[in-house]
């Protein structure tokens, strides 16, 4: 018999709403067509913050906003390349290659050429500020089908300071037809690097097709750039206590903001895959303790980091090492007292030095290394560094809310053991899990999970009933 989420009992749909079977099949068909496009973009297309409309302002948090211009940006202003030319020409000054004249006009890649605009530099002193209250924010250009907001947001980090962090607001043109105010899924996003010009609000990236079929679908999206990814300071890659506050707060952040039209009380998801997974598992986890008044109805994620530790076992020596490499820095980044540096070698010193500012390309070159190869001791096997460790390991707390669980059988990058001890505490401790197995490895399954993503979401937001596998 399926299970029911007892929080949100079934309830009658408008009859504006087309017949559930056929409004699935449309979205999940929706989503194999967003899962094909990731497979056939050949990079990553680079939308700079800066690229904005001209007529677009910042504000500052509590100010009205601005009426839209007449001659807002189209859809091809995604694609803007106004700072292409510049950029390409600070690298050719650092690298020695031809001018900028020589560049055809094609749009770029993230590169640390780039220039972070004023917006990603907080005020000092920081204001104070609630969990989630807007410090500023800004419209930018619409994104394909939606309205799109840069914000400014407080959050808490894993050491309990209070931090600045940004991330977009996206607010769709399709209308929600169903119960209550419009829904909003909390995008945790993967993998994008350690360095501020990576931060997701700063690029139209590998994932925002599988955004699209959420936008379409009328519900808000939310994605944030986690603990120092676009603002100052380290990222804290992987830490599970900074990130799920950072994907809870931007949610406040999206409904404190009156431009947005987003009420506070509707209902909440969150989603993510990779590190995206362990983000969105993480925000699952402190949620009701964190942040109580939210009225979360479901979590999905895929390729979660649980066990940090297993993860990293699984990196030494493979051919993901480079995400070692960054685990590494996050750890360091949200804990100081780590203290990293004592623990590398020249070469370690050399490498985290050239790629503390990293994106995720950077990752590559390091494939087959090891933890020997930079360091002097190995750090994961002190006290110190496997108490945070510990501390960042997901299963203690299971979400009292639906779970939807998927990792591929041959994932290279996060070890598919430690994802499946996670859905076995969660079951044993009560919770409601979907698990679903994907033969690929970590990439694909990224794109041949993300249907099953938006039906799950769709069944929440419409009180469907829910048929756990546990």
């Amino acid at each position: 018999m399926p299970l029911v989420n007892r929080s949100h009992a079934s309830s009658a749909v408008s009859s504006a709403v087309p017949e559930p079977g056929r409004r699935r099949s449309r979205l999940r068909w929706t989503a194999v067509v967003a899962a094909l496009t990731v497979l056939g973009l050949p990079g990553v297309a680079a939308v700079p913050a800066s690229a904005a409309d001209p007529s677009a302002t910042t504000a500052p948090a509590g100010s009205s906003p601005a009426p839209s211009s007449a001659g807002a940006a189209q859809p091809a202003d995604l694609f803007a390349r106004a700072d292409q030319r510049a950029q390409v020409g600070e690298s050719a000054k650092v690298s020695g290659t031809s001018s900028s004249s020589d560049v055809p006009d094609v749009p770029v890649v993230p590169n640390q050429a780039v220039p972070l605009d004023d917006f990603y530099t907080p005020p000092t002193p920081l204001p104070d500020g609630a969990d989630g209250e807007i410090v500023r924010w800004r419209e930018e250009p619409r994104q394909l089908t939606a309205r799109n907001y840069l914000v400014m947001y407080h959050s808490t980090n894993a050491t309990g300071q209070d931090i600045p962090v940004t991330g977009r607001v996206l607010v769709p043109n399709t209308p929600w037809r169903g119960e209550g105010p419009r829904p909003i899924v909390s995008v945790a996003s993967g993998t994008r690097g350690v360095g501020d010009t990576c931060a997701p609000s700063r690029w139209l990236d590998y994932e925002r097709p599988f955004i699209e079929p959420m936008l379409l679908a009328g519900w808000a999206v939310v994605v944030t750039d986690y603990e120092g990814l676009g603002t100052p300071g380290g990222h804290t890659y992987v830490v599970g206590q900074s990130e799920g506050r950072t994907v809870i707060d931007i949610v406040r952040a999206a409904t404190n903001l009156p431009a947005t039209g987003l009420e506070a009380g509707g209902k909440v998801a969150f989603s993510g895959y990779s590190q995206g997974g362990g983000g969105a598992m993480w925000a699952g986890e402190l949620q009701p303790e964190y942040a109580p008044e939210l009225d979360l109805v479901g979590v999905a994620a895929g390729g979660v980091p649980a066990d940090l530790s297993e993860v990293a076992e699984g990196l030494d020596g493979k051919v993901g090492f480079g995400f070692l490499l960054f685990a590494a820095y996050g750890l360091d980044a949200a804990y100081p007292e780590l203290d990293l540096e004592s623990y590398l070698n020249e070469r370690g010193r050399e490498t985290f030095e050239r790629e503390k500012d990293a994106c995720v390309e950077a990752t590559l070159p390091h494939a087959f290394q090891n933890i020997g190869m930079f360091t002097s001791t190995n750090p994961l096997r002190s006290p110190q560094w496997q108490a945070r460790l510990d501390e960042n390991r997901l299963g203690a707390n299971p979400p009292d809310v639906p779970i939807r669980l998927f990792h591929g059988t041959l994932d290279e990058i996060v070890a598919p053991g430690q994802a499946r001890t996670l859905r076995d505490e969660y079951c044993a401790a009560g919770a409601d899990v979907q698990w679903e197995w994907h033969l690929g490895e970590h990439v694909s399954t990224m794109v041949t999970g993300a249907p099953g993503v938006i039906t799950f979401l769709d069944r929440r937001f419409r009180d469907r009933p829910f048929l756990g596998h546990c």
